[in-house]
């Protein structure tokens, strides 16, 4: 009697299978948590900004499933506000939206999950003292598009950092803070 070693096709695809469907189940994980982020909001009736957890969510999210598992997370969110689920500040959704004044911030929060993903897969988020080197760029990217677009939007720089970037500069290092340490409870559903 001959007996193979060798594995059969479905023992060979059921490990990629199992992959596949975790890392899918963890790129929609990472969007409804930046959805339900984004439902924590507070009007500043001075700026069409709000604040939101959107970027405490962003953080952690391309933090904890790397660059390419992050940016998928980040697009899918977008893409699923922009066709109509209320997945934006205050269940905003659609195309105007992403064109508005606020888009640039939306598309800062896709290039930040990616390099704050490319920076944890080098290892700079073990701990809280490294992370905030991810966190700090992630947070630079997030406000370098979302106010150029803003300028773009309100044809002037010095308003656009006005309305958008100094009154959220506190809230921000907090969420930076509370980023670095709610990162053991976000490796242990990773993992």
């Amino acid at each position: 009697m001959m007996t193979t070693l060798a594995p059969t096709l479905s023992q060979r695809l059921l490990p990629n299978t199992h992959r596949l469907v975790r890392d899918l189940m963890l790129v929609l994980g990472g969007s409804i948590l930046v959805a339900a982020a984004a439902q924590f909001r507070i009007f500043l009736p001075f700026s069409p900004v709000p604040i939101t957890g959107q970027t405490l969510a962003v953080l952690l999210v391309g933090t904890a499933l790397g660059a390419r598992r992050g940016v998928s997370s980040l697009l899918l969110y977008v893409i699923m506000g922009v066709i109509g689920l209320p997945f934006f500040a205050g269940t905003a959704h659609g195309l105007s939206y992403l064109t508005g004044a606020t888009g640039g911030y939306l598309i800062g929060f896709v290039i930040a999950a990616y390099v704050v993903g490319l920076m944890a897969e080098r290892g700079l988020e073990r701990d809280f003292r490294t992370a905030l080197l991810p966190f700090l760029i992630g947070e630079a990217l997030i406000y370098f598009v979302g106010i150029s677009w803003l300028a773009l939007n309100l044809n002037n720089l010095h308003q656009a950092l006005a309305l958008g970037f100094y009154p959220f500069l506190l809230g921000d290092a907090i969420k930076i803070l509370m980023a670095g340490a709610l990162l053991p409870t976000i490796w242990k559903f990773v993992r």
